[in-house]
């Protein structure tokens, strides 16, 4: 685990440029198995995909996922199913990655590993 486990999301009201390529892909090497995509309107996010063994522990993990969430200041998009949930994290008020994004992986792949 990183440091990025340690820090706290900073509240971002946009005003602030989001990171480059180069540096979204040193952040990259801080969490673990999150792929880096790009949408339709060129604006970076960080995505994962987690297995589970049934639909109970998948609702249990987005569940577990929101709290984090609601303290952090900082919400993703989810969406699950029986045996899976997706996550996607951006910063929306500065249309691409900030470090809050990859705080908040962080905190994820940590309740992923309990």
């Amino acid at each position: 685990m990183t440091d990025l486990f340690n820090k706290k999301c900073v509240p971002c009201e946009g005003g602030v440029a989001p990171l480059d390529i180069s540096e979204i892909h040193k952040y990259q090497k801080k969490v673990d198995g999150w792929n880096i995509s790009e949408n339709e309107k060129k604006i970076f996010f960080l995505k994962k995909k987690f297995e589970f063994k049934n639909f109970l522990e998948s609702q249990k993990f987005v569940n577990k996922v929101g709290e984090i969430s609601e303290n952090e200041g900082h919400h993703p998009d989810i969406k699950f199913g029986w045996g899976y949930t997706e996550i996607n994290i951006t910063t929306h008020a500065i249309e691409g990655l900030s470090e809050n994004d990859f705080i908040l992986a962080s905190k994820i792949d940590k309740i992923s590993n309990v």
